[in-house]
């Protein structure tokens, strides 16, 4: 297995600069193939005009990569959607998309509906949460799929600095995803930052895959494309370094319990009680537990919802 890794690792991990801009415009030309960008957000008004803007400003006003972006907002109480907006953006509630099935709160369940308010080829996810925002994530992780007909997803690669040391974010990713897939699913061993929310895929991929409601979305996405294409039809970027609003210890282990269940699932599809998880908080009379429920729900392949085979008719 570590022979196939490196042999994966060799063939299928390029940087930003491998794929020069003109030649990613070049494929896109050549094959007609569309692009949208999708940005989940929740109180992002700090950073997602900014993402916005910059897109527009390098991808689609400057050269033609880009078809449409679209900020689908999961219920923000600041100005997320004005400012998306002003900046360029479709934006589309998260509510507002297949109304019949009432929605829930997660990322995955956002980045799932996006594919009923999106309509190119390729779709591109970015976090709204990042700093210092280029157009290189996008450019960078599209580029394989248009100029390389074998690869249907890509990832992004980054350095994730925590408070101004190197390496030191992505504590999730270490503690948790990366010691299950290597254990687990250890051809997927190679890639450097599984649970980032910067990736592209073609549709015809994304639209056979569940999607898990929360936080094991990037994780679940992972395994089951490898199940249904292979390890060559994946592949990563890099694309520098990623910085973001950082969660604190409590999140993260909520959201380390999503992503175990999210394995586990996969592991074994039993029927299982809805797992919770109990965490501490100090008040005035000592530690208080707080316990939080884990997210299992999922959203079926989107082929199979009545209204997307509509649209794709239509």
């Amino acid at each position: 297995m570590l022979e196939e890794v490196e042999r994966w690792l060799s063939t299928r991990s390029w940087s930003v600069t491998d794929r020069p801009l003109h030649q990613i415009l070049a494929a896109k030309q050549r094959t007609g193939q569309s692009v949208s960008v999708v940005l989940p957000a929740l109180n992002e008004e700090e950073t997602v005009g900014d993402i916005v803007a910059i897109i527009r400003h390098d991808l689609m006003q400057q050269v033609p990569l880009v078809d449409e972006i679209v900020v689908v907002d999961s219920g923000s109480t600041d100005r997320t959607s004005e400012v998306a907006a002003a900046a360029g953006a479709t934006v589309v509630h998260r509510d507002e998309i297949l109304p019949r099935v009432p929605s829930v709160p997660g990322k995955g369940e956002v980045l799932w509906r996006s594919l009923l308010v999106t309509s190119g080829d390729i779709v591109c996810f970015i976090d709204a949460d990042l700093k210092e925002f280029s157009s290189d994530f996008v450019s960078g992780i599209v580029g394989p799929l248009l100029t390389n007909p074998e690869v249907d997803l890509v990832k992004g690669m980054y350095d994730r600095p925590l408070r101004g040391a190197a390496g030191q974010g992505g504590r999730v990713t270490e503690l948790m995803a990366r010691p299950l897939l290597n254990m687990h699913w250890p051809q997927l061993a190679g890639f450097v930052q599984p649970l980032g929310g910067e990736y592209a895929a073609r549709r015809n991929l994304l639209e056979q895959l569940p999607f898990p409601v929360g936080y094991g979305v990037e994780l679940g996405m992972l395994i089951d494309a490898l199940h249904l294409v292979g390890l060559d039809a994946l592949a990563q970027v890099d694309v520098g370094v990623r910085k973001h609003r950082h969660q604190d210890g409590q999140a993260l282990g909520r959201m380390s319990a999503a992503i175990y269940r999210t394995a586990q699932l996969r592991l074994a599809r039993g029927h299982l009680i809805r797992p919770s998880l109990t965490q501490f908080e100090r008040g005035e009379d000592g530690f208080e537990p707080r316990t939080y429920s884990v997210d299992t729900e999922e959203r079926p392949p989107m082929v199979e919802i009545a209204e997307y085979a509509t649209r794709k008719v239509a």
